[in-house]
């Protein structure tokens, strides 16, 4: 993008105070945590269901930033050499923006709908068409209101193709992004059941998704789909249809598919003749994406005179066409190593994103960032150009160690800092003294595929068995958003990540929260935060049952005690005079009904008497827990609770010279009693996935996999593990799963079922100690395959109510010998 600021604030009518005329504007800012380039960067001040941008003005602005597009003015002495672009609707100010920058771009725009398969066929597509056509995509799956602008914003004035998701969750939304978009070319990938909640049926859906369209000269489709083929005979005939269809439904391209073991032959007649594509997958979704992508080329080369690919050569990219990495994976590697892992492909807008993921994450002072990168081909520029760009990321990026492998690369290496490390290929990197010196490091592993780099992942990677943890970040940040958005924008949040963050590991989870603007988070014991403040976790962590043995270690590493006895009180102030601490910030617990831990109301003159006498401690907030707030039994003694708490809490705000606030409820609580919010509550396993009221709102966080090791045969009236608990009564196909009670699968799980590539699997015998049997007779599954113990499609709440606890226990319960992998989609 390259506008002036001036022209930006003609194009969405603002009310401007500008203080340097003539600057241009390259990069739409809308996350602050995505500063790159501050100089030339305008930033958006959004407000959402969950935050408010117009709190990050004056951080930005210390960053360098100077242009802003705002709905509440700020003070302009505040920002004294900033340019104010004020504005009723902020989001729609972004999208103004977007939409003029697209009116400069001169090639066809192409854009995709649908439920699934979006990101895959505009992956693959610039994979198809990147040897012949500088093409400009949407990055990553941008193509939310938000999402689209920002797409849109970087389409190059010299490319000859530009490609655009378009998603929607709800009625209404389409329109604006047509708006924006305004494609010459529609395509409409796979209608599923992806954010149906919000539609009332899939006609409606349908319908919503096809005003993308309702301007396209041309649409690809698959005429299979009835619904989908009704709509775009509606389009004809100022639109030109380019159905295809793989059951002889009427459609322009007619394919016929031959699936094998490992790969699939594409039949087709074109141009004349019967055309055959080995294509290297074999799942429906993939075949699909790669007919949707076909039929666009053949329609495109009707429409650009100029533009072949010969048979042979397209058949050639067919074959060579690589998956698309939709997640970014992150793990634990050896010498205390965190991996980004990200193999699949490399180009420079892949390259910032996941660079941006990176920047993201809170590290120990001690650790570094780094990054191994691969040569980037068919990026469309001189290398000299494209490797320049490479290094200024890396600059911004504040990247300690580069390690670049490839020879463009190692021939670019002037533009890299001294310190840098290049190499011709993997192997002799592998093969290097350097590989074994990485110690203490956040490294990003990005490389296009043919590099092998997940042969430099697995060097890195500690070892572990064929059990794991998946922990779905994404999902993390959803529950976290859903509870932010039944609060009051002004509401504070303390996040609990005690006992590991429920078993999924608390320090990336914590990272996860910092990064999106969680006030707090909270412990059980002071171990627990210790290691939070090592990992680089710097927002307040609270103590939730610190002991006197622990005060030197709180007052060391910054930690906040809930103080619950006057002996902890006393201990805290003494310590405190001890080591000249003032106002340190503690947490006062009462006791309304829980009667776990606390202050009871006979407490509160001494209390307050001690906490007013004294300059060591400050109190920043006053709590309770309640017993019941789940569970609507119980709601009577839940408003004695909030009654005894509410009348407890004033006295102690009243008797205090400072403010403080106040807390009581819990994750059930933000759901069933939001008016109680006070100034801050706490999210505890809502943010994990467990809803008391609207479980469908949430997303499942964490899935238990392992692998199938083994599979035998095993005759009626033999009997399978110890004990000979299960004798067969017909002749049995047995799955051996590495996964037992030592991993977490109790031993009550015995006739439980797991999931093995879409079916359930009834498990045989005792739980062992580092393994389990299933019974898979009749299953297509095969040794080595995934197996799911909980998670999306065998719930944690499934596995809790067959074991009669709750899925607090079943997360907790799985042992830290699990390796734990974290993913960003």
């Amino acid at each position: 993008m390259n506008f002036l600021i001036e022209e930006i604030a003609s194009i969405i009518r603002a009310e401007a105070c500008i203080r340097q005329p003539g600057s241009r504007i390259g990069h739409l800012l809308t996350d602050s945590r995505n500063l790159a380039s501050a100089a030339d960067s305008l930033f958006f001040a959004l407000k959402t269901a969950s935050n408010n941008g117009h709190k990050y003005l004056a951080d930005l602005y210390r960053k360098g930033v100077r242009h802003f597009v705002v709905s509440e003015m700020p003070d302009p002495a505040s920002l004294p050499q900033a340019d104010l672009l004020l504005v009723p609707d902020t989001v729609r100010a972004l999208q103004q923006t977007a939409a003029a920058w697209r009116c400069r771009f001169t090639a066809p725009v192409l854009a995709l709908a649908g439920s699934n398969g979006k990101t895959i066929v505009k992956e693959w597509l610039w994979q198809l068409l990147r040897d012949d056509l500088n093409i400009s995509r949407s990055p990553g799956s941008f193509n939310s209101q938000i999402g689209v602008p920002l797409s849109l914003s970087l389409l190059d004035l010299e490319s000859r193709l530009g490609i655009i998701e378009a998603g929607i969750s709800q009625p209404g939304e389409m329109a604006a992004l047509e708006a924006m978009i305004r494609p010459d070319w529609g395509l409409m990938t796979n209608i599923g059941a992806a954010h149906q909640e919000n539609f009332r049926d899939k006609e409606q859906k349908l319908e919503e998704k096809f005003l993308l369209f309702k301007n396209c000269r041309c649409l690809v489709y698959c005429a299979d789909d009835a619904a989908v083929s009704a709509r775009a005979k509606a389009l004809a005939p100022a639109c030109r249809l380019h159905g295809w269809s793989m059951h002889d439904a009427p459609a322009r391209y007619q394919f016929r598919i031959e699936p094998r073991e490992e790969y699939t032959w594409v039949h087709t007649f074109h141009r004349g003749e019967e055309t055959n594509w080995l294509f290297p997958f074999t799942d429906v979704a993939s075949i699909q994406n790669l007919l949707h992508c076909l039929a666009f080329i053949f329609m495109m080369e009707t429409e650009i005179s100029d533009y072949r690919i010969g048979n042979a050569e397209l058949e050639r990219r067919v074959r060579q066409l690589e998956p698309v990495a939709m997640r970014l994976e992150v793990k634990e590697g050896r010498n205390g190593i965190v991996l980004i892992n990200d193999t699949y492909n490399s180009d420079l807008q892949a390259l910032e994103l996941a660079l941006d993921f990176q920047h993201r994450r809170g590290v120990a002072r001690t650790m570094q960032r780094s990054l191994i990168l691969s040569d980037i081909y068919q990026s469309g520029q001189r290398p000299e150009v494209l490797y320049r760009q490479v290094a200024e990321l890396v600059a911004q990026r504040k990247i300690s160690r580069f390690i670049g492998i490839g020879r463009d690369l190692a021939a670019s290496s002037a533009l890299f800092p001294p310190t840098s490390s290049f190499f011709l290929t993997t192997e002799d990197f592998l093969s290097s003294s350097l590989i074994d010196e990485l110690h203490d490091e956040l490294i990003l592993i990005k490389g296009s595929r043919k590099f092998g780099f997940e042969r430099i992942s697995a060097r890195l990677s500690l070892k572990s068995h064929e059990t794991r943890m998946e922990v779905n970040l994404d999902a993390i940040v959803h529950n976290y958003n859903y509870f932010r958005s039944l609060l009051k924008p002004e509401t504070r949040m303390t996040v609990m990540v005690k006992a590991e963050s429920y078993g999924l590991g608390a320090l990336e989870v914590s990272r996860t929260l910092q990064a999106h603007g969680a006030d707090a988070v909270a412990v059980a014991v002071a171990d627990e935060g210790v290691r939070l403040r090592q990992g680089g976790i710097h927002i307040p962590v609270m103590v939730m049952n610190p002991d006197v043995s622990v005060l030197p270690i709180c007052y060391e590493y910054k930690l906040e005690p809930e103080v619950y006895s006057f002996r902890l009180l006393e201990a805290f102030i003494q310590a405190g005079e001890r080591l000249g601490v003032r106002d340190y910030p503690i947490h006062i617990k009462l006791d309304t009904g829980m009667h776990r831990l606390g202050f009871s109301e006979d407490d509160l003159p001494r209390l307050i008497a001690m906490l007013r006498f004294q300059h060591v401690l400050s109190v920043s907030t006053v709590f309770t827990h309640l017993a019941g707030s789940d569970d609507e039994r119980f709601d009577d003694y839940t408003m004695q609770q909030w009654q005894r708490f509410d009348a407890m809490s004033r006295q102690l705000q009243a008797a205090m010279a400072y403010p403080v606030e106040r807390h009581i409820l819990n994750s059930a609580g933000i759901e069933r009693f939001p008016q109680w919010q006070c100034e801050r509550v706490r999210l505890g396993v809502g943010l994990y996935g467990v809803s008391a009221v609207h479980p469908e709102a949430l997303k499942a966080t964490a899935s238990l996999k392992t692998r199938i090791l083994q599979i035998h045969r095993f005759k009626a009236g033999e009997s399978i593990g110890y004990s000979r608990t299960t004798v067969l009564d017909h002749d049995t196909d047995v799955a051996t799963l590495p996964i037992g009670y030592a991993d977490g699968l109790n031993r009550h799980n015995r006739d439980a079922e797991v999931w093995i590539d879409g079916h359930r699997a009834r498990l045989l015998g005792s739980i062992c100690m580092d393994a389990c049997m299933a019974d898979v007779t009749g299953l297509p599954v095969k040794e080595g395959d995934t197996v799911e113990i909980f998670g999306e499609n065998i719930t944690i709440s499934e596995v809790a109510r067959r074991l009669d606890t709750i899925p607090y226990e079943v997360l907790t319960s799985v042992s830290q010998r699990v390796k734990r992998v974290y993913f960003h989609e």
